[in-house]
């Protein structure tokens, strides 16, 4: 099951709250190369903690910075009309909050199970 996203599409929603979606004006390679980079970092954030390697850690953090400022999903919004960005708000505190309710608690997948 897919995360509902809002009408607009400029957010999906994650346990309440709203993330911002990559910016659909990007082209499916660019997209593409930004998303593999990103999920390197991740990795690499991963490898460095369990080596307890701080600098390396940091450098990754870093470069998933990038990756999700290209992407669209931080720094300026790459919508045009003016509006407010709402990234990481609860749903119901935003001008989504009648949307989000009318989805109902079946509408985002069930929380995953931690491994440990």
């Amino acid at each position: 099951m897919r995360y509902p996203v809002t009408p607009d599409g400029r957010y999906f929603v994650v346990r309440g709250r709203l993330w911002r979606c990559a910016n659909p004006a990007l082209g499916p390679r660019q997209r593409g190369v930004l998303t593999h980079a990103l999920m390197r970092a991740r990795a690499d954030v991963g490898r460095a903690l369990a080596a307890g390697d701080a600098a390396a850690e940091r450098e990754a953090r870093a470069r998933v910075n990038r990756a999700k400022i290209g992407l669209g999903e931080r720094g300026p919004v790459w919508w045009t009309d003016g509006a407010p960005d709402f990234n990481r708000h609860l749903a119901k505190n935003t001008p989504y909050a009648v949307w989000y309710a009318g989805l109902g608690p079946s509408a985002e997948p069930p929380p995953r199970r931690r491994r440990g």
